[in-house]
C-alpha cells in the first residue's frame, strides 16, 4: 500500500475529528438549554468519531510493517479519541459502569443508546460514501468486500473472549477513575491496543456493540444469530458482570 494512500487516509481521520470537534462545541454552547437533545447529541458525534475512524483504520490493517503499523495507530487514535470526547460512553455496555448508573437516570440512558445506534449507522453510510469516492489507494474496492467475517475461531470461543475482554476493560476503566487524566487516557489507549493484539486476529477484539455493528453490519445481516451472541450479548453480559463485582462482591473483600 502506498504511503501516500495512507496519508490520505490519516488526513480524513483528522478532518473527521476536527468536524466533530466543531459540533460538540456547538452542542454545547447553543443548546446548553435543552439537556436532552444536547446530550443526545454529543453522544451522536462522539460515538460518531470513533466509529467512523475505526471504519477508516480497519482498511490500513495490512499496513507494512504489519502488525506494528496498525497497532501504532490503535493507540494514537484512542488516545486523540480519549483527549477530544471527554465526558462521552460511545459504548452501551458504558452504560451499566456502577460510578456511571449512579449518577444517570434511565431516561438518560436510554438516550445514550439511542444516540450510539444512530451513530454506528451514520458512520457506517458516511464512510460507504467515502470510500465510494475511491479518495485513496485503501478504497479501493472496499465496497466490495462485503462481509469481512472478523471471527476466525470457533462462535464459543469468539463469545468467551469477547465476553473475557468487556470484563477486562470495564473493570479497568472503574479502577482508573482515581488516575489523574492525562495519564489515564495513555493507560486505557494502551490497554485497548494490548486486548486488539490479543485478540484482534480471532474477532478483531471490538467489545462494543455500538461499533461492532458500524464495522460488520453485513455480517449482521448475513449471520445476524451468531454477531448478535458474539458481539452484542457478550460484551453486554461482560458490562453487567463487572457491575455485579464491583458493587457486591469487592466491598465484601473491603
Amino acid at each position: 500500500m502506498a504511503v501516500g494512500g495512507v496519508g490520505t487516509s490519516l488526513l480524513l481521520m483528522a478532518g473527521i475529528v476536527a468536524a466533530v470537534g466543531l459540533c460538540r462545541r456547538f452542542a454545547r454552547r447553543r443548546l446548553r438549554f435543552h439537556r436532552r437533545l444536547c446530550t443526545f447529541l454529543l453522544e451522536m458525534f462522539s460515538t460518531f468519531q470513533i466509529c467512523a475512524c475505526t471504519n477508516e483504520l480497519c482498511l490500513l490493517g495490512n499496513v507494512e510493517p504489519n502488525p506494528h503499523t496498525a497497532l501504532t495507530l490503535t493507540y494514537g487514535f484512542t488516545v486523540l479519541h480519549g483527549l477530544t470526547l471527554t465526558g462521552s460512553t460511545c459504548n452501551p455496555c458504558g452504560i451499566f459502569q456502577p460510578k456511571r448508573a449512579g449518577g444517570i437516570l434511565a431516561e438518560m440512558s436510554g438516550l445514550k443508546i439511542a444516540a450510539q445506534c444512530v451513530a454506528a449507522l451514520l458512520a457506517r453510510v458516511f464512510m460507504r460514501f467515502i470510500w465510494s469516492l475511491e479518495l485513496a489507494e485503501p478504497h479501493y474496492g472496499a465496497l466490495s468486500e462485503g462481509c469481512s467475517n472478523p471471527i476466525q475461531t470457533t462462535e464459543m470461543q469468539a463469545f468467551c473472549i469477547e465476553l473475557l475482554f468487556s470484563v477486562v476493560f470495564q473493570l479497568a476503566i472503574l479502577r482508573m477513575e482515581s488516575v489523574n487524566p492525562k495519564y489515564r487516557v495513555h493507560l486505557v489507549a494502551l490497554l485497548i491496543t494490548m486486548l486488539v493484539y490479543a485478540g484482534g486476529n480471532l474477532t478483531g477484539a471490538i467489545f462494543n456493540p455500538a461499533l461492532a455493528f458500524s464495522l460488520h453490519a453485513n455480517c449482521f445481516y448475513d449471520r445476524f444469530l451468531s454477531y448478535s451472541l458474539v458481539y452484542w450479548l457478550a460484551p453486554s453480559l461482560g458490562a453487567i458482570l463487572v457491575a455485579f463485582i464491583w458493587d457486591e462482591i469487592l466491598p465484601q473483600l473491603s
